[in-house]
Order: C-alpha cells, then structure tokens, then sequence
C-alpha cells in the first residue's frame, strides 16, 4: 500500500477564503458567524449563519463560466485552484489521466432548486431552467473540479451529509494507496444558506436559535441549543509519496489512518453510547499501528447539540481509554459554524495546520462544558506541545461515522 501526503490545501470559509486567512482568524478566535441577510428571517426562529463574505467567482474562472454555475460548485472550484496552486503541481507535465478528483456536496445545488420550484408553481414547466437538472447535483462539484483543471482520472463524489468532505479524503487516500491514482484533488462544498435550507432545519430542532452571533455555536457548553448553518469549501492535493518526492514537493502532512463506520441506529442521533464513531477512530489508529497514547489531539465533529456533544465525547472515551483526558479536543464550528458537506474537509485542513504550527485552537465560546463533558475541550488555545499525531471526526446524519488520522511527516 502506498504512503499518501497532503501536498496543497485550499479553504474557502466564514472567516478568510484562503488557508492563510482562515487560520490567522482561527488564531484570532474570530467568529464567522452573524445575521443573516440572505433573505428576511422575519418569520424565522434562526436569525444567524456563518456566510461567506467577499467572495468574487471570477476572481477563480471566466464571468461566463461562473454565471452557469452554482455557489458550491463555484466554491469548490476556487479551493482547488488554491490547493493545486501550494502543491506546485504543474499539470502540463503531468499524466492527467493518473490524478483524480473526489469532491463531495451533502446538499447541492438547494437554491436553484428552490428558485425553479417557485417557478414551476407559478409558471408553469416550460419556464423551467435549462439546466436546472445539472446544476443542482451535488456531483458536478467534482465534475467542474475536472473540467476546469483538466483532470481526467478518477472522478467521483460522496454523499453522506456532514460525513461527506471527510469521506472524500478518506477514499482518495484509500485510491491512491491502491494505485489508482497517483495524485487526488478530495474535499467537501456546501452553500445552503437559503430560506428553504434553514427552514429545513430549523423545523427539525437541530439549528441554534440564539440570536447572539457568538453565543450561537458553543461546543460542549452546558447553554448549547444547536448547531449554526455554515457555508464554504475545504480541499486538499494528496498525493503518494513516492509522486511527491520525484517532483520535489513540499510535503505538508502524511495521512495515515481512515476509519469508516455506521451506526445503523437512527436517521439523525448518533448511537448513545458512541460506539460506532469509537470503531470509526479505532480503526484510523489500528491501521497506523498508533496507540491512544500516542494522539494529542480530536478535531471533534462538535456540532454544539446536545446529543452529538455527549455521545462524541462517550466516543472519544471509548476509543481512547485512559488516555481520553489527556488528548485536546476542540471544534472548529465554534468559529465558523457547521459547513455541511464541507465540514470534515475544513477541519481535516485544522489539523494539518496544527501539526505544521504545534497550535491547537480553542474552543471559542466554551464557558462551561455540560455534565459529563469531562474532556479537555481547550478553553484555550495549546500552543506549548508538539502534535504528531491528529485525528479528525466527522459524523452525518444517516448514521456515518468517519476518522481521518493525520501525522507530522517523517521520510
């Protein structure tokens, strides 16, 4: 089996629309998260979102091409232009039909399809959009993602909610390892911030309906009612190592371990006792031969709901044991919100970046964690040990557990 190495990261997010930004903001503790003006929220319980902000699509394509396309398929587009741009791949020498590209979206396109259902009721199916139909599945993000870097090898999304960018990672390592690829472009793309998206949700009980920007998304906290709705794109250029090193790149991190489980319990609880997300984490560290021990930090799902809270850090305890109160746990969403299907990619670009810095964010929010929210969820940033060792976790509704294990790397 071959190694893999992340090679280019791109991120497109509430708080900075490049990886540079959005970590500096993360290092600043800057929340992403405020009023949404999208559309009158009036008559809506969930007043606030984490938006993207200044985001200009064809500073990343043609006008032209841009105005055919949808916002996530637009925001996929501009993180892999910045991933493929860090990892100095330089495509006209490459074998193109050996780099593939596995992209996910957990929702689509849910605005236009809004927007055609309304034209549909009201005028009828000739005044349909043309191009309703290709516009709005999720797998022309990944298909754009091809088309508009030329890459013609394995091309392929998941959908599994806000499993679906970690499991993107997860089987683009799992292609290249089996040498079916020699470089993949992998992450996740949301943009459903829309009156139906939040409607959707908030009929379920899952959003926050606090309508202070930073008290809206508050992992582990004891006053948490829900999770934010978030927006954005998370992509990385893995490669294997041995591509890696012939051209000389700089390697960022090593991927070392991927977990995949399903609950079979519920449409939208995880189990109880968090079991199915411990396998998910014990499988990423089995098949990196790493002990418990050896981890120093959980890049929790972390939604800010009661249930995922609790049953999230029952899972960490399982799968860690006695060292579960030594490893740092945080959640990236308490700054910039749930982003869906982009979620687990953004955050499996958190760890590589804390292992590149040795900089574990804080939980931005965190006042005080609920009854049996015992773990160390960083109340404030750690910046005085060395990360080997990370895992990021990623739960969707459905049932899906994921792991990704990443690792400083060492030739």
């Amino acid at each position: 089996m071959k190694r893999v190495v992340v090679t280019g990261m791109g991120v497109i997010s509430p708080i900075g629309n490049s990886v540079d930004t959005f970590w500096d903001s993360v290092k600043q503790q800057k929340v992403g998260i405020k009023p949404i003006d999208r559309f009158d929220t009036t008559d809506y319980k969930v007043k606030v979102a984490g938006q993207v902000d200044d985001f200009v699509a064809k500073d990343y394509m043609d006008p032209k091409t841009a105005r055919r396309m949808e916002r996530f398929c637009q925001f996929a587009i501009a993180a892999s232009k910045q991933a493929i741009e860090q990892s100095g791949l330089d495509l006209d020498k490459e074998d193109r039909t050996r780099i593939g590209v596995a992209v996910g979206s957990g929702i689509g396109g849910i605005d236009i399809m809004q927007k055609n259902a309304d034209i549909l009721r009201e005028k009828g199916p000739g005044r349909v959009a043309p191009l309703l139909v290709p516009a709005m599945i999720t797998n022309m993000a990944a298909g754009n993602v091809a088309i508009a870097f030329n890459l013609q090898g394995k091309n392929f999304n998941v959908v599994t909610a806000c499993a679906t960018g970690a499991h993107s990672i997860g089987e683009a390592y799992r292609s290249i390892q089996a040498n079916e690829a020699d470089v993949m472009v992998a992450g996740g793309t949301e943009a459903s911030i829309t009156s139906l998206g939040i409607a959707g949700f908030q009929s379920l009980t899952a959003l926050s309906t606090t309508e202070d920007p930073m008290k809206a998304s508050i992992p582990f906290d004891k006053n948490r009612n829900g999770f934010v709705m978030g927006e954005g794109a998370g992509i990385v250029v893995l490669e294997s190592l041995e591509h890696a090193k012939a051209r000389g790149a700089n390697i960022l991190a090593e991927v070392v371990g991927y977990g995949a489980t399903c609950d079979a319990y519920h449409i939208t609880s995880p189990l109880e006792d968090g079991s199915g997300a411990a396998r998910a984490m014990t499988f990423a560290m089995n098949e990196a031969n790493v002990k418990p021990e050896e981890v120093q930090y959980v890049n929790a799902h972390g939604t800010s709901t009661h249930h995922n809270d609790l049953f999230e850090t029952r899972a960490i305890k399982l799968a860690f044991g006695d060292a579960a109160s030594k490893v740092k746990v945080n959640s990236t969403k308490s700054m910039i919100g749930h982003l869906l299907g982009a979620a687990g990619a953004v955050e499996f670009i958190t760890c590589v970046k804390s292992i590149e810095d040795n900089y574990i964010h804080a939980t931005v929010g965190l006042e005080q964690p609920d009854d049996e929210l015992d773990l160390d969820y960083c109340m404030e940033p750690v910046t005085d040990m060395t990360v080997n060792y990370a895992i990021s976790n990623s739960l969707g509704f459905g049932g899906h557990n994921v792991a990704l294990l990443v690792k400083k790397f060492e030739d």
